[in-house]
């Protein structure tokens, strides 16, 4: 049976034209890469709700603060690497600092640029923003939980990140699943290994569950789409089985992985491995030899939980 995949900026596209329809306080900043971004819909139904401020991604923050102030609910659009690095001081200064109601949603998260090459592969942008006071951190794990994360974004107030895929990824929620933001999703019970991961990883922790109960090996799994705030629930249940896995499409270095250790580290009593993006720049490749570069494959989540359990 061929798995349905597509990417979860289609899903972006798709949720903020409906939720613009019903509320004219929404507003999309483009930074001139609305075709990418899925965003080219909203600009021609919704013209008057659309800013295109070009190749300038720091005005578009600063025009984003101050739309926020008027009460708009303005969705900054871009490429995550520019929209985590290059506006990152706008986004402190004039986003975050005053607490304003302003979204950045970000296509080509992760690796999943690939042929792009490193310049656009962005895997530091949630470990960078999670740091910054007031803001929350998102990425979906598929295309229907984008929608519904996206929609719960709008509904929150507060500066979000959401983070989206440029490649196509397996569907693997029902389009009514329900989903909040803070709260991790259980996708499986195991008294063996806790497995956690997050965005375009979930489905690969998803086949590494079922190799692992075909040994006879149970794992929990959990979708923790929200990196900030993290689900502490989540991770102290995960505590009690003591041995966890955490997998991202994102540098191990403050990103999921971090933000699950910092819980264990102040709790105490489990082992974490933590597979994702080994501290190294991507290169133009396919996508999915990039993730086998880092090892964020169904068989080195295997692996990884065997090592733990001493299986």
């Amino acid at each position: 049976m061929e798995v349905k995949k597509r990417a979860t900026r289609e899903a972006f596209g798709e949720e903020i034209l409906k939720l613009g329809k019903t509320d004219k306080n929404i507003c999309v900043i483009d930074a001139d890469i609305g075709n990418s971004c899925k965003t080219t819909a909203f600009a021609k139904e919704l013209p008057a709700q659309h800013v295109n401020v070009g190749i300038a991604e720091q005005n578009a923050a600063g025009l984003a603060a101050g739309l926020a102030t008027t009460g708009k609910i303005p969705f900054i659009t871009t490429y995550a690497v520019f929209g985590s690095l290059r506006m990152a001081e706008q986004i402190r200064q004039t986003i975050c600092y005053p607490n304003l109601n302003v979204k950045i949603a970000c296509s080509h998260g992760g690796l999943t640029p690939a042929n792009d090459g490193a310049s656009h592969q962005s895997i530091e942008d949630m470990g960078v923003l999670r740091t910054f006071p007031n803001m929350t951190v998102v990425m979906g794990a598929d295309f229907n939980s984008t929608k519904k994360l996206v929609e719960q974004a709008y509904k929150m107030y507060g500066p979000v990140y959401l983070r989206f895929t440029r490649d196509a990824i397996p569907v693997i929620y029902d389009e009514n699943e329900t989903f909040e933001i803070g709260k991790a999703k259980k996708l499986s019970e195991g008294e063996d290994v806790v497995i956690i991961a997050n965005g375009d990883t979930v489905h690969l922790a998803m086949e590494a569950v079922k190799k692992l109960g075909e040994e006879g090996i149970t794992a929990k799994l959990f979708d923790m789409h929200t990196i900030k705030p993290i689900d502490r629930d989540a991770i102290l249940e995960s505590i009690k089985v003591g041995r966890i896995v955490t997998v991202e499409d994102h540098n191990i270095i403050n990103g999921l992985g971090s933000a699950v250790s910092e819980v264990v580290a102040e709790e105490g009593g489990a082992k974490v491995r933590r597979i994702g993006v080994m501290d190294q720049f991507g290169q133009s490749a396919p996508y999915e030899v990039l993730l086998e570069i880092n090892g964020i494959t169904v068989e080195n989540i295997v692996a990884k939980a065997k090592e733990l359990i001493g299986a």
